[in-house]
């Protein structure tokens, strides 16, 4: 691995989507990860199916998808953390490692002896980081939390989706698990500066995020719109609350998006567009105005985009350096040549499948490139590898934790 964590070792006691985007980010970043499974039934996202993968002979796997999406580049073992000489097991692992990813129950791992001040007191520098649905303080901290919930409570679903009085309005969840996912991101980071800080006092720490928090942190603008005026954001559907325009626009055979982020960006849309009278209408000249007559420009934009095809409006716009865009279906975004330039889709072997399709890391190093090597292992891929490779033990004593259903 040559990424910029290549000489950090991980242990993966995550499932689902949170913990293991983290876990994955880390990979990405060149870390080795070991993730811990239970046995015969693994992360719980191994049947979050269909889809599954398909073989080379186009026949279905047992491998799901959406597990796929977040355990590239990890190396699997299971282990009955029930068990004594599991736990046991995962007390070995995290002695050799720096950072421990988990995203159980607050308090669940503490009663198998695999909480923070249980692994601290046998490797002191370990830096690990709990991810949990709501943290572990609060009111709510023995609350079970998933993705769909902390959209809901966090706000996030009253400013998406189309007004609330209009043909399909009301709260609306992100297409995408957005939440596990910016959740795991904040792992990554936290992780990352923790791994830093380590560097230079030698002092390992406790990372503790959750999905509410990273909820309410993404409300970002919208929260501060509130602050601002004390009035809760509605929904706007595909129009932006603070810029405009910023939205999605019919065209002759389809939808563009335009995005003016600043004045200037409107007044070349304006020339591109042959309506530059609305540049020096007072009521749209700033975008401070056009927000206050939002109404009005967006009729009059309306019209004007009907008049060309998606494809003609491309074409004009770019050429003119005006921010503009699609509406791409998935399959269509893999068709992009900017995507596949950015290597943004590739391919590697996996032992299910035969060959597994996947997407890029977006991070990109000059020093110290990414290079995915690993596919999302099938359940127990590794396990007698890593018993015997990293924990040193003998084919009997491997055949014993098997045998007891151990591993």
């Amino acid at each position: 691995m040559t990424g910029p964590l290549s000489h950090i070792k991980v242990l993966d006691l995550s499932r689902v989507l949170a913990g293991p985007w983290a876990a994955q980010n880390l990979a990405d970043l060149g870390a080795e990860v070991i993730k811990v499974e239970r046995p015969l039934k693994g992360d719980d996202s191994r049947a979050f199916a269909p889809p599954y993968l398909k073989d080379e002979a186009g026949e279905g796997t047992r491998e799901s998808a959406y597990f796929c999406a977040a355990n590239r580049g990890k190396k699997s073992i299971t282990v009955n953390l029930s068990d004594p000489q599991g736990q046991a097991l995962v007390r070995e692992l995290a002695k050799g490692v720096d950072v421990i990813v988990e995203n159980y129950k607050v308090g669940d791992l503490a009663r198998y002896g695999l909480g923070y001040e249980d692994i601290k007191a046998i490797n002191p520098g370990i830096i690990y980081c709990s991810v949990t649905g709501f943290g572990q303080t609060g009111p709510y901290k023995d609350r079970p939390g998933y993705d769909f919930m902390a959209q809901g409570m966090g706000g996030l679903m009253s400013v998406t989706g189309e007004k609330d009085d209009l043909p399909g309005g009301g709260p609306q969840r992100v297409g995408v698990p957005i939440i596990d996912m910016s959740t795991g991101m904040y792992a990554s980071v936290a992780i990352c500066a923790a791994i830093a800080h380590r560097a230079v006092s030698g002092q390992g720490q406790w990372i503790d995020v959750s999905l509410l928090d990273s909820c309410v942190a993404l409300l970002a603008n919208q929260a501060m719109n509130y602050f601002a005026t004390g009035e809760s954001p509605l929904s706007l559907g595909n129009a932006h609350p603070n810029i405009v325009p910023y939205q999605t626009f019919k065209t002759e055979d389809g939808a563009l998006i335009l995005a003016c982020g600043n004045d200037n960006l409107f007044k070349k849309f304006t020339h591109a567009a042959g309506c530059e009278e609305l540049a020096t209408d007072p009521r749209f000249s700033s975008n401070g105005e056009r927000v206050k007559h939002r109404a009005e420009i967006t009729d009059i934009l309306n019209a004007i985009f009907l008049t060309k095809t998606t494809r003609d409006w491309v074409a004009l716009l770019d050429e003119a350096g005006v921010a503009n865009g699609p509406i791409n279906k998935i399959a269509e975004v893999f068709e992009e040549p900017q995507v596949l330039a950015r290597g943004m889709k590739f391919e590697l072997p996996h032992a299910a499948a035969g060959k597994v399709t996947l997407v890029g890391s977006p991070m990109k190093f000059s020093a110290t490139p990414i290079t995915h090597e690993i596919p999302p292992p099938t359940l127990g891929q590794h396990t007698q590898e890593i018993l015997k490779s990293v924990l040193h033990k003998t084919d009997e004593e491997v055949k014993s934790l098997i045998d007891q259903g151990v591993v």
